[in-house]
């Protein structure tokens, strides 16, 4: 009978461990109690395990195979160790990474896969409770999987990272790497377009633009305010729409998620495409033209006026 929680520990390209596996070992952690105390495993792909061993606090065991990444080689070795394992659930971040492996390891299986989860519950039958954004984010579904192991990817900072975790006898398990030649390379990482490093995953102020920016001009306004407070730059998907910034900047249901200290919403009507992706902020700033919009619903302070206008004068202010 399948058993136990499998994580996927993300290294990014810059050499560290993605935060989202801290949050996912936390929420594991609270599944494994109502799953029976159910063991919980980690699969990492690195050069060394020393520089790692202190991050896996909670984790009961840990596989490691060599890095080197290519999505037919990783997904190969995950399947033939979700074999060994059967774990009845496989965790994976929802980073560009995640997205393009978590697919390949589930339709190898044939087990399903839920994408880009903001909430993970185990319900009274023992099985994984899924709860995703559908319908263009009118509606939170909830979806069980009927086969096993039950996947699901994860939004980066949807859950609190571990900080207090039990310090296990954690094992640490080396694997051999079983390496598969690509007839074809499907994915390439370009360099500075990873999302597995996005200044938008860190800040701590964000200065966001809707399609009340208008134009890409709107946006430089955007940069140079973001630039002058230490904050950067994001927007909303109908502002990624209109081509004023790219969709690497988007923040919401199809974008990220966000949990800066400061979010200052410029000309963004406030659908709830948009504001499932900020809830998480400490304080929430709106400027927008219309006194309905439903943006000032889940602002600290709203700012009723022309974004052309007050932008200006604080930066005259503060300069």
């Amino acid at each position: 009978m399948a058993r136990g929680i499998l994580l996927y520990a993300e290294v990014t390209r810059q050499g560290y461990i993605h935060t989202v596996f801290f949050e996912l070992a936390n929420k594991a952690v609270e599944l494994s109690k109502k799953l029976n105390n159910a063991p919980i495993y980690a699969v990492l792909f690195a050069d060394s395990i020393e520089e790692y061993k202190e991050g896996f606090n909670g984790i009961d065991r840990v596989y490691i195979y060599k890095k080197g990444y290519s999505t037919e080689t990783y997904s190969n070795n995950i399947v033939e160790l979700i074999k060994e394992l059967e774990p009845e659930i496989m965790l994976i971040g929802a980073t560009t990474h995640g997205r393009d492996l978590a697919p390949r390891i589930s339709s190898t299986l044939g087990t399903g896969l839920t994408a880009d989860c903001i909430e993970l519950d185990i319900n009274e039958k023992g099985q994984l409770a899924a709860t995703r954004p559908t319908f263009g984010g009118q509606l939170m579904a909830t979806i069980l999987c009927k086969t096993y192991p039950q996947m699901a990817t994860v939004r980066p900072k949807v859950f609190k990272p571990s900080i207090d975790l039990e310090v296990k006898n954690t094992e640490f398990i080396h694997k051999q790497t079983k390496t598969t030649e690509e007839k074809v390379r499907l994915l390439e990482f370009i360099k500075g377009l990873d999302d597995t490093k996005n200044e938008l995953d860190s800040a701590e102020v964000i200065v966001a633009g809707g399609k009340g920016m208008k134009s890409e001009e709107g946006f430089k306004l955007l940069k140079e305010f973001a630039d002058k407070i230490g904050g950067v730059v994001g927007a909303s998907r109908g502002a990624v729409e209109m081509g004023y910034a790219p969709h690497t900047m988007q923040i919401g249901q199809t974008g990220k998620t966000v949990t800066p200290k400061l979010y200052i919403a410029c000309g963004i009507s406030g659908a709830i495409q948009h504001t499932v992706g900020i809830t998480g902020s400490d304080y929430i700033i709106s400027i927008n033209t219309d006194p309905d919009a439903p943006i000032f619903e889940v602002s600290d302070i709203g700012v009723v006026g022309d974004v052309f206008e007050i932008l200006p004068q604080l930066l005259e202010k503060l300069k």
